[in-house]
């Protein structure tokens, strides 16, 4: 981002998987020097590194599919060579599979666990030997690991309710390290993936106790939090940023 709270990482190096668009993209635009993922999405990732080399900071696009263990961590190598190191991971990537339990294909939900609870395993254990102390991991869960509030939603809320238990797990592993691992739990929020203009937003919008969608930039604040110098005593918890919908 531009706004001043971005100044808060600047001169430190994150790698955010996932950083294409949404809020892998918000999160890159917080003012570290950055390197981001995209399975598909060359031109838009980018885009993004783009725009944040014109505002002075140094930014890579890599193509890194999640669920290749070895292209994720050659990502990051590559990534924390160019940096010097790196003292963020962002685990953003990851797939919205739904449908009731009897139609849901087993491949959709070994593909959930793959992309958005193994990937931020292999993430944390190939950006070890590139973080020092100081160093913040932060994964990017959802509002439903703590809430199915509809059909359809076993394999989504069970990878993300995975990813934030993990999360506090290796808080306790990585806290004598001087390293920090929290998640961010996003509620409905305006993406390509659930638009605000979508035909199910009214209904998630009158779950929300602030009556309103969310925005990428309000899940990258949390983010900046967390990996800022405010958060230094916050580590093994989850964040809620979903305008109350899990109030």
């Amino acid at each position: 981002m531009t706004t001043p709270a971005g100044t808060a990482l600047a001169g430190r190096r994150a790698f955010v998987t996932g950083g294409s668009r949404g809020i892998g993209a918000a999160v890159a635009r917080e003012g570290a020097d950055v390197a981001i993922t995209y399975a598909a999405a060359r031109d838009a990732a980018e885009g993004v590194a783009g725009e944040i080399e014109r505002l002075g900071r140094r930014a890579l696009a890599i193509a890194a599919d999640s669920r290749s263990a070895e292209a994720l961590a050659a990502a990051i190598d590559r990534a924390a060579g160019a940096f010097g190191g790196i003292d963020i991971l962002v685990n953003n990537a990851g797939i919205f599979a739904v449908g009731p339990v009897d139609a849901l294909a087993i491949d959709d939900f070994d593909a959930s666990l793959a992309i958005n609870l193994r990937a931020p395993f292999v993430a944390v254990k190939a950006v070890l030997p590139h973080m020092g102390e100081g160093g913040r991991i932060i994964g990017i869960g959802s509002n439903l690991a703590t809430q199915a509030p509809q059909p359809g939603l076993a394999a989504y809320a069970a990878s993300k309710a995975g990813l934030a238990m993990m999360n506090r797990a290796l808080a306790r592993d990585l806290g004598p390290r001087g390293i920090t691992v929290n998640t961010v739990h996003p509620g409905s929020t305006d993406t390509d993936m659930n638009p605000a203009d979508g035909d199910h937003a009214p209904a998630q919008v009158a779950r929300t106790a602030l009556g309103r969608f969310g925005r990428p930039a309000d899940v990258a604040a949390a983010v900046a939090y967390l990996a800022g110098p405010g958060a230094t005593a916050v580590t093994g918890t989850s964040i809620l940023v979903d305008n109350g919908a899990n109030a």
